[in-house]
């Protein structure tokens, strides 16, 4: 385990929903490293003392000011996107497993996916309450995590498009100063907003897509749903949504809903990652818990989904796929889950899996994305 994995588990433990650096880190200890039992224990000891702290972020006491905002991104230059169809980017990686390819080439379905948080700490160029979508530090971390470990389930169901886009720090997610983190989210949000229209006028062309998001980029495509799809024409557009890791609730659209099984189109998925029995720290119960899919039946319902069902995570070695690595049941308006099981099983001690909510449930969110495709066209065709 390098310095930055062990750090970076420190920093993500107990992170609540919405505010994840990404999904990388979670864990970088490999089958297949040779460990002496001196070296194992002392890693052991490392994860376990790490994972019994709580990430304190770093809360923004500037207020908000739009003078000081960074650029307005220009979604005409390449270098605001991180994903686009004819670039080489980490949306490209394909694990190692039987069947899977980059089917990007050939796609007939697009995918506009928008990134969680990542920026957590201020940088030389990104020290406001919005990133600056030129700040290389930043973009590397995107590259390395988000883009790779999410981004990429969808290069078999679809062609990539993700807009660089100055992000709301994390502490807008912490903050008593309600006024200046809205107008953080606001100005992220005017900002994808913005990458979606560029996407629609020049590259779209009337094809099929599919929304996808993580963490804070979930809290802009519900925004993004309920302004281009919700009741209007290109509904009959959407394959479906993939709205991961921050509550969404049936009052949020008039005709939107759910999905209700692996094949059903239009709609909308979603879920959070909590061990049995946990609350985030703050957490209210609801009057009404929010929508909720398993990840491995893809059902609404609270039955129990077994390991076997789980078709392989990925942690933080991208070419081992893990199979049965976790179990599934919705509760209390989320997935819950037993231990995850890998080769530090035992040792493990974890309750938010945040940060994972694509990894754990990988390729069965793949294969998903590429079924759903093929029921959207067949349906087109059947409605001739």
């Amino acid at each position: 385990m390098n310095r930055f994995s062990v750090l970076t588990i420190r920093k993500q433990v107990e992170i609540p929903p919405g505010m994840s650096e990404s999904s990388i880190g979670f864990i970088s200890l490999q089958t297949r490293m040779k460990m002496n039992p001196r070296l194992i224990s002392i890693l052991l000891l490392a994860l376990l003392g790490s994972c019994s702290g709580k990430y304190t972020p770093n809360i923004l006491t500037i207020p908000f000011s739009r003078e000081l905002t960074p650029p307005e991104p220009d979604y005409k230059e390449l270098s605001n996107w991180a994903v686009l169809p004819d670039k080489e980017d980490n949306a490209d990686r394909v694990p190692r497993c039987k069947g899977c390819k980059d089917e990007q080439p050939n796609a007939e379905v697009d995918v506009f996916f928008i990134h969680p948080t990542l920026y957590l700490d201020t940088t030389a160029k990104s020290n406001q309450w919005n990133a600056d979508v030129t700040d290389e530090v930043l973009n590397a971390k995107i590259d390395g995590s988000t883009i790779l470990y999410q981004a990429s389930v969808f290069n078999g169901a679809g062609k990539i498009y993700a807009p660089r886009y100055r992000e709301a720090h994390l502490s807008a997610y912490y903050t008593k100063e309600k006024k200046d983190a809205n107008q953080a989210f606001d100005l992220a949000y005017s900002d994808v907003k913005r990458s979606f229209q560029y996407y629609l006028d020049h590259w779209n062309n009337g094809r099929p897509l599919i929304i996808a998001a993580h963490s804070q980029g979930t809290t802009h495509a519900i925004r993004l749903l309920q302004e281009f799809f919700d009741g209007k024409p290109m509904t009959d557009q959407l394959v479906a949504a993939y709205l991961i890791g921050i509550p969404v609730y049936d009052t949020l659209y008039t005709h939107l809903k759910i999905c209700n099984d692996s094949t059903d189109t239009g709609c909308f998925v979603t879920w959070r990652t909590f061990a049995q029995n946990y609350f985030p720290p703050g957490y209210v119960i609801p009057k009404h818990d929010a929508v909720c899919t398993n990840p491995l039946t893809w059902r609404n319902d609270d039955v129990y989904a077994p390991y076997r069902l789980n078709k392989g995570g990925i942690l933080k070695n991208f070419n081992r796929i893990i199979p049965h690595i976790s179990d599934a049941q919705v509760k209390d308006g989320v997935v819950r889950i037993d231990r995850p099981h890998f080769f530090l099983t035992p040792f493990f001690k974890y309750t938010n899996y945040h940060i994972v909510d694509y990894n754990l449930f990988y390729m069965n969110i793949r294969e998903n994305a590429q079924l759903r495709v093929k029921k959207y066209f067949e349906r087109k065709k059947e409605a001739k």
